[in-house]
């Protein structure tokens, strides 16, 4: 039986999921946020981590960024069709990406198969898989962008569509002075100086 972290940081999410999957995988941990994923990740050594790409901490991306190179296999499981979320989680280092409205059966097929090793994509996904890496102007080689951790890149899309900072942290779940830290971090690594220009800059690569 393939031994499996599951990494959400909404606990009812967990909860269904593994309702989902009931005795096909074993399920060895669970964490909420980017430490307690790191954490259990390299306590329990699962041959699988269904990861969510949005989570409190510098999102998957950062998980990845932590624990890889690891005999772990990473299945990233979002609601994000996203093609820079995809993109990144795989750059990143994931086996396979699928969205929160595959089946349970269908899931345990995914599980079982990046164990094994194979990489496994919702069918529109690859498209963006075969896509990024094919293409020389991919945003996913953009080597300012690549600075910016998985949250850092959030912050920013919704800063460039004009959110207000308290709009932004109640979309993301965090703190206004989360946010303003963010952000700051941003201007910084993109030697901005200011939300105008950093806008722009999102304009310009097509991240709004």
């Amino acid at each position: 039986m393939t031994r499996v972290v599951l990494v959400d940081d909404h606990q009812m999410f967990r909860s269904g999921v593994k309702a989902e999957l009931g005795d096909s995988v074993e399920i060895v941990g669970e964490a909420g946020d980017v430490d307690e994923a790191v954490a259990v990740i390299k306590e329990t050594v699962p041959e699988v981590v269904l990861l969510d790409v949005h989570l409190p901490g510098g999102g998957g991306v950062e998980v990845l960024r932590q624990v890889l190179p690891s005999e772990t296999k990473f299945l990233a499981l979002s609601v994000s069709d996203a093609a820079e979320d995809v993109i990144g989680v795989v750059r990143g280092g994931a086996r396979g990406y699928v969205t929160k409205t595959i089946s349970g059966g269908e899931l345990t097929n995914a599980i079982e198969r990046v164990a094994e090793g194979d990489a496994v994509f919702s069918p529109r996904l690859a498209g963006f898989v075969l896509d990024a890496f094919a293409a020389s102007d991919a945003p996913s080689i953009d080597p300012e962008l690549d600075q910016l951790t998985q949250r850092e890149r959030e912050v920013l899309r919704l800063i460039a569509r004009g959110y207000a900072y308290k709009e932004v942290a109640k979309e993301l779940f965090i703190s206004v002075k989360t946010v303003e830290t963010h952000v700051s971090s941003v201007l910084r690594k993109l030697q901005l100086s200011n939300r105008h220009e950093l806008s722009r800059w999102a304009a310009a690569r097509r991240l709004v």
